[in-house]
């Protein structure tokens, strides 16, 4: 329970015993889907370690939105929690992962008994549209090359690797693109001397 109340521990004390006495703690092996396109919210993630990653799929491809770290939760599973509407966007973890599950119901009515969580769903909820604005932003304006080193930067900074153990078929589904494409970018980056290329992952060199 220490780690709840460390991760909640701008919430107001009473509100986190109730946390404590109706939510659970799951452990979650790397690359297990815990939401998808259409499934109905019961439950509102906060992470407690690892990472998930939420992203959207536009017909074959697949789109990374944000990565949910420890202390965060995800707003889109909240949002469609409290109107009762189906998710629109699909969750999986990026690494192996420690995650505190808020049942909806209970949420509903401690929204009202206990006004701090909004603390919680407002800082998230700054901090995703944010987000999303920079997602959409790099879509709109980057080149896909200039795209590829932010995402792989980014990923090594969340991770706290590098080299990075990550596919080009991966790297195409985070970035909305063919894997085809992503092999002709990274050689470009690996030419100009931004990253190397090892057999099972990819080695940003220093900036």
């Amino acid at each position: 329970m220490d780690e709840i109340r460390k991760s909640l521990s701008f919430l107001n004390s009473d509100l986190i015993k109730k946390i404590e006495e109706s939510s659970t703690i799951q452990e979650i092996p790397k690359n297990t889907q815990i939401l998808r396109e259409g499934q109905y919210v019961k439950v509102i993630p906060i992470v407690l370690s690892g990472l998930i990653r939420v992203f959207s799929r536009f017909s074959d491809k697949e789109l990374l939105l944000y990565y949910i770290k420890p202390s965060e939760s995800c707003i889109m599973s909240f949002a469609a929690s409290l109107k009762n509407d189906p998710s629109r966007v699909y969750a999986s973890t990026e690494e192996d992962s420690k995650v505190l599950l808020l049942p909806v119901e209970d949420v509903s009515s401690w929204i009202h008994q206990f006004p701090s969580i909004n603390t919680l769903f407002y800082q998230q909820y700054n901090l995703r549209y944010s987000e999303l604005l920079d997602t959409i932003s790099h879509v709109i304006f980057d080149k896909m090359d200039k795209r590829l080193y932010n995402y792989l930067i980014e990923k090594s900074r969340l991770t706290n690797q590098n080299p990075l153990k990550v596919s080009h078929r991966e790297i195409a589904s985070g970035l909305g693109t063919a894997r085809e494409v992503i092999s002709r970018v990274m050689k470009k980056l690996e030419q100009e001397g931004k990253v190397i290329q090892h057999q099972n992952s990819v080695e940003i060199k220093a900036r």
